[in-house]
């Protein structure tokens, strides 16, 4: 799978006329399997990896995972968005405790970043989102919603921790708690209300396998409901912005 992984970034950079690669780490799961790939598809010196702190939050693992792809300092970015949020949360009256939209914004702040860099690099950017995340809509449009090219859509997060252990990626990357890192405390399965590898065997019987919902096994039937609900819930996602032919 790493192969065709890699096969498939390197085609895409080509047929681009791209020869560098810019990609957002936070030091999640995702982003280290992602950058890993571009790195063994570009190779080091043409990888930009970019650390985009939201004032105090920690970049430790994410420059840890850079320097274990040994990836050159110098290509290293790191850009803290805190001012920034700070004065779109001020200019559009965004309340502390609304904590959907200020994650919004610092998702979408993180998108221009990225983007900013990749144009002035002549680069590509490369995206984080696993198939898991694609289906139940856990991603910011406009904002770590957005790439040039996602080596994972086609792997559910489970299969993304398969990948990582024969990538040979540090264990504490495949084992540490999911999240967005958007506020203190948030995980990713606290926020959906189920566990990845729950919804991960549900979505594999429904969308891989075709199953009807009460066809679905191993899951407990309130868990594949919650699924469901969250698939559809999010749907519009996938199919915006909404057009008249």
């Amino acid at each position: 799978m790493s192969d065709q992984l890699v096969r498939f970034l390197q085609q895409t950079y080509q047929q681009a006329g791209k020869t560098r690669g810019v990609i957002a780490v936070s030091g999640g799961i995702d982003s280290a399997v992602s950058l890993t790939l571009l790195t063994q598809a570009l190779g080091a010196g043409d990888v930009y990896p970019v650390f985009l702190p939201y004032h105090e939050q920690d970049t430790t693992d994410a420059k840890e995972i850079a320097a274990w792809n040994e990836i050159p300092k110098q290509n290293w970015r790191e850009i803290n968005i805190g001012s920034t949020v700070d004065q779109f949360q001020a200019t559009l009256l965004i309340d502390a405790a609304d904590k959907i939209r200020l994650g919004n914004v610092m998702a979408r702040v993180r998108m221009i970043a990225v983007f900013d860099l990749a144009k002035k690099m002549a680069a590509l950017v490369c995206g984080t989102e696993n198939k898991s995340e694609h289906y139940l809509g856990y991603f910011t449009r406009y904002g770590d919603g957005a790439s040039d090219v996602e080596p994972l859509v086609g792997l559910y997060k489970t299969q993304v921790r398969e990948l990582a252990r024969k990538l040979k990626i540090p264990e504490k990357f495949i084992t540490q708690v999911p999240s967005a890192g958007l506020w203190t405390g948030q995980t990713d399965e606290k926020e959906l209300g189920f566990t990845y590898e729950d919804a991960d065997k549900v979505m594999t019987q429904l969308i891989d396998q075709s199953k009807k919902p009460d066809e679905v096994t191993g899951v407990d039937k309130k868990i594949v409901k919650q699924v469901i609900d969250q698939i559809n819930r999010t749907r519009f996602k996938h199919v915006v912005p909404y057009t008249l032919e």
